[in-house]
């Protein structure tokens, strides 16, 4: 029971998560460009959009449900879980659009679903919470994550464009964050000090988030953002956190459901050239329009 309640606040944060992606995205992508060189003068550009504030404000809910259900159960469990919001922001994007998902975002919708099928099926068995990450591997893990969302920001943009760029390294940061969520939850008193690494990785992936926009289309940025934000963690509770997989053949669908979940998002975050061509469409103007 305790599971089924945080899986089940788990699709509720991410819906509020990708809607606040959104609003978020609709704004920044319209502004003036934005800059890590000036943050000051970014920062307040931003904050000065009641429409922004309104989508960070639904982002933080959905962020609080989310360290809820880190609370209640695994972290590779409530990654796979969230992973299955990007199918959500598939049918926002194509509802604020007007646009038919392209036959790649179908198959991918309809994978994410079937991995979160399978996921249900895999919690008959048993499952194990795992133990507390040791400081050293978890520092590796952290201070690869931001060697890794530099590298993408610095020199990955040329490869595979801006949008997909700063979308992968936004996630990875927002993946560094989950982990360090997950350590600060889970943890003693002692492990209070993850709660600053978790306020600066959140802090840095936000800002290139918002960056990204600037650069992609809203699925591209934020479907490549929400893949590696929830495939990372997936990793990290099998292997920092030692999460145990179950024994036999449920344990065999789990992994099969985290596979499908991950590839379903794959599919969902690509996106046709003629969309990535036109990040600032209907989908902006929908959620940018009027008085701000």
């Amino acid at each position: 029971m305790q599971i089924a309640l945080a899986l089940t606040i788990t699709v509720v944060s991410a819906f509020c998560l990708n809607l606040g992606y959104l609003l978020q995205h609709g704004v920044a992508s319209k502004l003036p460009a934005l800059s890590l060189r000036r943050p000051v003068a970014s920062l307040r550009s931003l904050l000065g959009n009641l429409r922004w504030l309104a989508g960070i404000g639904v982002e933080a809910v959905g962020w609080l449900l989310y360290v809820a259900a880190l609370a209640l159960a695994p972290l590779s469990l409530v990654q796979a879980t969230a992973a299955g919001g990007i199918g959500i922001l598939a049918i926002m994007v194509s509802r604020f659009t007007g646009l038919p998902l392209t036959a790649g975002e179908r198959i991918g919708a309809g994978v994410s679903v079937a991995g979160l099928a399978l996921l249900g099926v895999s919690l008959l068995g048993d499952y194990g919470k795992g133990s507390a990450a040791g400081y050293l591997s978890l520092g590796i893990w952290l201070t690869a994550s931001l060697a890794g969302a530099v590298v993408c920001v610095w020199l990955l943009g040329s490869v595979i464009g801006g949008g997909p760029a700063w979308g992968i390294a936004a996630g990875i940061l927002f993946a560094a964050g989950d982990v360090s969520t997950k350590m600060a939850v889970a943890g003693g008193p002692e492990n209070i000090a993850f709660l600053a690494c978790l306020i600066v990785f959140y802090g840095a992936g936000t800002a290139v988030l918002q960056a990204g926009f600037q650069k992609g289309s809203a699925l591209t940025t934020v479907g490549l953002a929400t893949l590696m934000t929830n495939a990372l963690p997936i990793a990290a509770g099998m292997t920092v956190f030692r999460e145990p997989l179950p024994a036999g053949w449920v344990g065999a669908v789990r992994v099969v459901a985290f596979a499908a979940v991950v590839a379903g998002a794959f599919l969902l975050a690509s996106r046709t050239k003629t969309a990535e061509q036109h990040p600032l469409g209907k989908e902006s103007r929908n959620l940018t329009s009027g008085p701000v």
